[in-house]
This record gives structure tokens, C-alpha cells and sequence, in this order.
């Protein structure tokens, strides 16, 4: 980039006046246990894997557990932003038949990513926003084979919620095809929040559902956006649809009222790539 007016500085109204040369485009668990390349268990490995600042998905905590050293754990984790479950023995027994003490973490094969900092980078660099934001997504299928496609389509980042939601595991990664190796993922507290931040930082954001009349083949896909593909099982929440700037639906004829997630967003993901290909 050559000086500061070869740069989107962010603001949607102005973004068809501004040009550049090279733009971007934006198991089966008799055989294996519960994540279990992805676990640490016992209080000390959990406390001393939170004192590193490893990237925890989750915290299991067996219920009613008062022993001494979780007292130290409870006091590691006062103030952290992470996710625990408190539930029974035989769940964790299930996740590992090693001494657990009573707690295992769920540990994340890569490291989330700022999505500000993400932000900033594509405008310093002049490229056009493509975020995929996944709202409360549980299955580890479709999220390996969305973030393959969302990979292969040129998205800049996925965002995903801390806490309902599929978090990066050795699982995912396979599915994905090593995908989520290569993009970026963001992990965040509210998702609302994220959509009110992308907004204000000159992001369109469209939620893909059946509850609009608007077409995906009508939105302008060529500014920068961000999609919003809800859960397999109520698609996008009330809530998102209401933040999102715009809503989508992708036609149906058939008599099955909604496609796999992992479908309507490699739709979406193609319909944005070919609008930017043939602008």
C-alpha cells in the first residue's frame, strides 16, 4: 500500500468510492475417550496449565469436591475468564481413566486470536472484511467442515462464543482438514458485543435464516461483512437477529424446512467469493 489514501479507513457509506490495485478476496468412543489428546487432569497439572496461560476450552470440576489443593485451583482461577462445568465423578471418569483428583481441562490445540487485532490488520492492509461469526454451534462436524470451506473461501477469521458452543479440539482440526491450523479463531465472551464492535468498525453484518423474505443473492457482499450462521438446533438466536444490520435466506423448493449448517454456509461463504470475483 502506498499512503494512507490507497486505505478503507472503515466507514460502509464510503466503501464503493474507494479503490486499489490487487485487492484481496476476501469417534467412536469404545475406540477413543473424550478429547482425550486434548485433556489435562489432576489440580496441580490444571493449576499450573492456568498459571502458563495455555488456551483452556473448559474446566471440569467434579461437584461437591472440597479438597485442599482445589482451594488453591479455586483461588487460580478468581477473576479468569474461563469456562467451568461442575459435574459427576463418572463424567470425568469417562474423560480419562488416569487420577484425575477431581478436575480435568479441556486444553485447546491452537491459540484463539484477537478479532480487534484482526480488524486493524485488514484495514491497514486494505483488504475486505470476511468473518464468520457461529452462534452456539455443537457439533464438531460441522464446525470442521465449515471451517474447512470458510478456509478454501478466503475468510479472515471465525468467531465463536466460550460458553454453548464447540471449541477447537484435535477433532475439529481433523475434520476441518488441518483448516482451523490456518484460520484464524476467535473465542469470545458475548457475541453481541462482537456484532456491535464489527458494526462500528464499518462491518456489515448479515445473519443467515429462514425469517426474512431477502434473498442472499441480494445483499451486497462486497462490502465487508460478517456472517452470523446460527445452531444446528434453533438456528441464530433472537438476540443476533435483532443486532444483525441484515438477514438472508437461501431459497428452498423441497419440503425440509432447513439445509445442515455446514451447507448454508458454504453457500453463503461462495455466494460473497463470487460477488467479489466478478465485481
Amino acid at each position: 500500500m502506498e499512503g494512507d489514501k490507497n486505505k478503507f479507513g472503515g466507514d460502509r457509506r464510503d466503501y464503493k468510492h474507494w479503490k486499489k490495485d490487487g485487492r484481496s478476496f476476501g469417534g467412536h468412543r469404545d475406540r477413543k475417550r473424550e478429547d482425550e489428546p486434548d485433556i489435562i487432569y489432576g489440580v496441580r497439572a490444571v493449576i499450573e496449565a492456568v498459571r502458563a496461560d495455555r488456551p483452556i476450552n473448559r474446566i471440569f470440576i467434579q461437584r461437591g469436591m472440597q479438597k485442599e489443593l482445589f482451594k488453591e485451583l479455586k483461588e487460580e482461577l478468581a477473576n479468569k475468564k474461563y469456562s467451568l462445568q461442575f459435574v459427576p465423578v463418572e463424567k470425568l471418569d469417562r474423560m480419562t481413566q488416569q487420577n484425575h483428583q477431581g478436575v480435568v481441562a479441556q486444553v485447546s490445540p491452537i491459540q484463539y486470536q484477537n478479532l480487534e487485532n484482526i480488524i486493524t490488520r485488514l484495514f491497514e492492509l486494505g483488504e475486505i472484511a470476511n468473518i464468520l461469526i457461529l452462534d452456539r454451534l455443537t457439533d464438531v462436524r460441522n464446525f470442521g467442515a465449515i471451517a474447512r470451506t470458510a478456509e478454501c473461501t478466503g475468510v479472515h477469521a471465525i468467531v465463536i462464543p466460550d460458553k454453548d458452543s464447540v471449541s477447537v479440539t484435535s477433532d475439529a482440526i481433523k475434520t476441518s482438514a488441518g483448516a482451523l491450523n490456518t484460520i484464524p479463531v476467535c473465542k469470545v465472551q458475548d457475541l453481541s458485543s462482537v456484532i456491535h464492535y464489527l458494526k462500528e468498525s464499518g462491518v456489515q453484518v448479515v445473519a443467515a435464516t429462514e425469517k426474512t423474505e431477502n434473498l442472499v443473492y441480494n445483499i451486497d457482499f462486497t462490502l465487508p461483512t460478517a456472517v452470523i450462521l446460527g445452531s444446528e438446533e434453533d438456528g441464530v438466536s433472537l438476540k443476533l437477529l435483532a443486532d444483525a444490520d441484515l438477514k438472508a435466506k437461501i431459497p428452498m423448493s423441497g419440503t425440509i424446512s432447513s439445509l445442515n449448517v455446514s451447507v448454508s454456509a458454504g453457500i453463503m461463504m461462495y455466494e460473497i467469493i463470487r460477488q467479489r470475483m466478478t465485481e
